[in-house]
């Protein structure tokens, strides 16, 4: 009977010890996320990550870097990744491309423009007349970053084009995203676009200076959001359901705690930066009215972007907006 006791007893204590260590023998499912770049734009993203809220919905989050949205949308196709984290507007060139299997937008996560225009000199009273004449590094042709670049432009009266002699404004999309920054460090361009944290890496060297965010200037947009294969979507609902919880989770911490406490969870996504430098981009970003607190894209959003689309020539058609876009999992999340 004493060694029946004995046995409850630590039985018992184990039990507590796991309960207390947070034990768990919970099989996640993995899911690849495809993303269009690594910046502090997508905050809620990394808070839903190292805050635990993938593992409270049973799911192991594995990201990969493709440096574009084309890149980001090519691993989507090719089952390399299961979500995609890029702007809608690659969707919207799938669709029109007569896929049958095309991507489906299902959480918004930033609503503005992640970029800043950065000059190579110090410009207190910069106006879009000093972009006449001068050279412009801006991306990738029919990419998110560009086409805003242009529709900003476009509506301060710019005009585009290589005659930088009559006052045209020659935008370049030769240069790789990624190599953005260190073309213009090395002597590229009279001003470049850039997202944090790279803008600020920039100006700590010594090498540009912001002038202008993008996101204050062009509006609201859906800049950047997850989608899913339609094909993997239908066979996978309740998981892209749980996906979407943890985003809203970090959605929902990001507007509601401050600049420092976002900076401490997501620091290890950012070890290359000083802790004073990521709670300065996170300011620079909340203030700026960046993300979203709920991932639900609408219509009008999507329109506005198509607006962008067409205004740079890289619309053919629109795309219906209830065949690249579903409000199911959103409205859940929210509920």
């Amino acid at each position: 009977m004493k060694r029946i006791q004995s046995g409850l007893i630590v039985t018992l204590i184990l039990l507590l010890v796991c309960t207390l260590a947070g034990c768990n023998n919970q099989k996640l499912d993995k899911i690849t996320i495809a993303e269009v770049t690594h910046s502090v734009f997508y905050a809620p993203q990394y808070v839903a990550i190292e805050a635990g809220f993938f593992e409270e919905e049973g799911i192991d989050v594995d990201l990969i870097l493709t440096q574009g949205a084309d890149k980001t949308m090519a691993a989507l196709l090719s089952g390399e990744a299961q979500v995609g984290f890029m702007g809608p507007e690659a969707s919207v060139y799938v669709y029109n491309q007569g896929s049958e299997d095309y991507a489906i937008n299902f959480a918004q996560v930033t609503k503005r423009d992640g970029t800043f225009l950065l000059s190579r000199e110090p410009m207190e009273n910069f106006s879009f007349e000093d972009l006449k004449g001068k050279e412009l590094i801006g991306g990738r042709k029919g990419g998110m970053p560009e086409m805003t670049l242009e529709y900003v432009l476009k509506q301060n009266g710019l005009t585009l084009g290589e005659d930088v002699a009559n006052g045209e404004v020659n935008v370049r999309t030769d240069i790789q995203f990624a190599a953005m920054g260190g073309a213009f460090i090395g002597g590229e361009g009279d001003f470049v676009t850039l997202f944090e944290p790279t803008a600020t890496e920039v100006e700590q060297a010594g090498e540009g200076y912001v002038v202008a965010s993008l996101g204050q200037l062009s509006g609201e947009i859906p800049y950047t959001a997850y989608s899913s294969l339609e094909s993997y979507m239908a066979k996978n609902p309740e998981l892209i359901q749980r996906f979407t919880n943890a985003i809203y989770k970090g959605q929902q911490y990001v507007a509601t705690h401050s600049a420092e406490e976002i900076a401490k969870i997501i620091e290890p996504q950012f070890s290359e930066i000083s802790s004073e430098d990521l709670v300065r981009v996170i300011q620079r970003y909340k203030d700026n009215d960046t993300w979203c607190t709920e991932p639900l894209l609408k219509e009008e959003s999507l329109n506005h972007l198509m607006d962008v689309m067409e205004l740079a020539g890289e619309l053919s058609s629109r795309a219906p907006y209830e065949k690249i876009v579903t409000t199911t999992f959103a409205k859940e999340a929210i509920k």
